[in-house]
C-alpha cells in the first residue's frame, strides 16, 4: 500500500518503519521538511517525506496518530481525500480532544471529504506496536467504522505490523466504545501500575 503518515511521534514512526519494512510505500505528510520528529525514519526502505497535502496526493491510505486537539486542524490540512481511505489512531484522554466531540474519528468525518474513515491502532500503547509478542503469543488489535474498504486496509495493515488479528467491532458508532477501550489500557497501564507491557487478547473456544 501507498500510506501517508501525519505524525511521526512514537505510534506513526513506529508503524511507518515496521510498514516500510514489509514493502509498504511510506509517504511521511509533515509541516517542516527541514526539521520534523522522526527524521530518522527517511534511513528505512520505501520511506519519504513531503508537505501533508502532497504526502495525501501520494498515498491510498492516510494514517493519523497526532495529538487529538488538533484533529479537526489536521483533517483540514490534509487536502482533496476523495477516494482514499483514513486510519484514525488518535484517542481523547481526560478531555483532551477536539471541542465539540466525543471521539476524534467523527471530527475527521467531519472535515474531510472521504467516508472511508476508521478507527484502528488506538488501544494499546507504543511498545505493543514494536513488540506485539509475548511469550510466541501475538497481541490482537480492533477496528471499527462503517467502511468495509477501510477496516480490511486496517485488518492487513495490523497483520502487516506483526499483530496476531485485528478485529472488527462494528461501524462508526463504535468509535467513542474504541476510545473508551483504550482509557481502560492507559488506566491499567498508567493508573494501576500494571506498566506498558500489557495487551489485550481475544480467546476463542
Amino acid at each position: 500500500m501507498k500510506i501517508a503518515i501525519i505524525g511521526t511521534g512514537n505510534v506513526g514512526g513506529t508503524l511507518a518503519a515496521k510498514w516500510a519494512a514489509k514493502g509498504h510505500e511510506i509517504n511521511l505528510g509533515v509541516r517542516d521538511l527541514d526539521q520534523f520528529k522522526g527524521k530518522e525514519l527517511l534511513n528505512n526502505p520505501n520511506t519519504k517525506a513531503f508537505s501533508i497535502e502532497e504526502a495525501v496526493r501520494r498515498s491510498d491510505v492516510i494514517f493519523i496518530s497526532t495529538p487529538a486537539p488538533s484533529a479537526v486542524e489536521v483533517a483540514k490540512s490534509l487536502g482533496n481525500t476523495t477516494g482514499k481511505i483514513i486510519i484514525d489512531a488518535m484517542n481523547i484522554v481526560m478531555g483532551r480532544g477536539p471541542q465539540g466531540y466525543k471521539n476524534t474519528t467523527d471530527a475527521i468525518l467531519d472535515h474531510t471529504n472521504t467516508r472511508d474513515v476508521v478507527k484502528c491502532f488506538n488501544t494499546t500503547g507504543f511498545n505493543n506496536m514494536e513488540n506485539p509478542n509475548y511469550g510466541g503469543v501475538a497481541l490482537d488489535l480492533f477496528v471499527a467504522g462503517d467502511s468495509e474498504k477501510g477496516k480490511a486496509a486496517a485488518i492487513q495493515l495490523a497483520v502487516d505490523a506483526g499483530f496476531g488479528a485485528c478485529y472488527p467491532v462494528g461501524g462508526n458508532d463504535k468509535f467513542e466504545m474504541m476510545e473508551q477501550f483504550a482509557w481502560f489500557w492507559i488506566n491499567l497501564a498508567m493508573f494501576q501500575g500494571q506498566g506498558r507491557e500489557i495487551g489485550f487478547k481475544l480467546l476463542k473456544r
